[in-house]
C-alpha cells in the first residue's frame, strides 16, 4: 500500500513537472527549419531544396537519419540527466523542463525528415497529435476536428503529461538519492527518449507511406480536370 501510495504521489509530482515543461516548450522550443535544411543538406548530401521534396525519398534515405536523430537526443539527455541526477529528487522540475525540450526538438526534426512541416496551425496540431503518438497516446482522428490550436494543444499537453507521469514514477524514484541516482538518472532519460522517438517515427513514416499512396491514387484518377491532392498536414 505505502508502494502504491509513493508511487501515485511521484506521478503527480512528475505529471506537473511534465506539463510544465511542455507547455514551456510549447511556447519556446522551435528549430530553425532553414537552417536544419542546409545542415541535412551537407552532412547526408541529400538532393532536396525544400522538405516537401522528403517525399521524393525512399526510406532507405529517410530512415537512417531519423534513427541517427533519436540516438542523438538519447544521448543528450542522458548527459543531461547525468548531471542533474546528481541533485537527486530537488532537480525533478529543471530536468523534466530540458528533457521535454529535447524531446520536442527531436519530434520536429523527425516531422521535417519525412517532410511534414508546422507553419500553420492545422500544421501544429499534426505535430502534437504525433507527440501525443510518441507518448503512447491514441487520440483518434476526431480529437483535433474543428478545434483551435489554442485550445487542442493544451488538451494534448494535459494527457501528456498523465501519461509520462504514470509512466515514469516508479522507474524514476530512484533519483530521490543524490549522486547514486546520476547513472540511473541518465539511462532512464536516455530508454525514454529513445522510446518517444521510435514511437514518432513509426507515427510519421505511417503519415509519410500514406500521403504517398494517396498522391499517386490522385494522380491516376486524373483527368482534363486536375486533382485536388490531400495537404500533408491532413494526414
Amino acid at each position: 500500500m505505502k508502494t502504491k501510495t509513493e508511487s501515485s504521489a511521484l506521478s503527480k509530482v512528475f505529471g506537473k513537472a511534465a506539463r510544465a515543461g511542455f507547455r514551456r516548450a510549447y511556447q519556446q522550443v522551435r528549430i530553425d527549419e532553414g537552417k536544419y535544411l542546409r545542415q541535412l543538406q551537407r552532412a547526408h548530401k541529400l538532393p532536396i531544396k525544400s522538405w516537401s521534396e522528403m517525399f521524393l525519398l525512399g526510406p532507405e534515405i529517410i530512415d537512417p537519419i531519423a534513427r541517427h536523430t533519436i540516438t542523438s537526443a538519447s544521448k543528450m539527455a542522458a548527459l543531461e540527466g547525468m548531471g542533474l541526477g546528481l541533485g537527486g529528487f530537488l532537480t525533478v522540475v529543471p530536468d523534466m523542463g530540458i528533457l521535454t525540450a529535447i524531446t520536442l526538438r527531436m519530434i520536429q526534426k523527425l516531422s521535417l525528415l519525412h517532410g511534414f512541416e508546422y507553419a500553420t496551425e492545422q500544421e501544429t496540431v499534426a505535430l502534437w497529435m504525433a507527440a501525443a503518438s510518441a507518448a503512447g497516446l491514441d487520440l483518434g482522428r476526431d480529437f483535433a476536428q474543428k478545434q483551435a490550436v489554442e485550445r487542442i494543444v493544451p488538451k494534448i499537453i494535459d494527457s501528456m503529461a498523465l501519461k509520462v507521469g504514470a509512466e515514469v514514477a516508479e522507474k524514476w524514484a530512484a533519483r530521490i538519492v543524490p549522486v547514486l541516482s546520476a547513472g540511473a538518472a541518465g539511462a532512464i532519460n536516455y530508454y525514454f527518449v529513445r522510446s518517444w522517438g521510435r514511437r514518432a517515427q513509426t507515427h510519421f513514416l505511417t503519415r509519410h507511406r500514406l500521403y504517398i499512396a494517396q498522391t499517386q491514387l490522385g494522380r491516376t484518377r486524373a483527368s482534363s480536370t486536375p486533382s485536388v491532392l490531400p495537404s500533408a498536414s491532413r494526414i
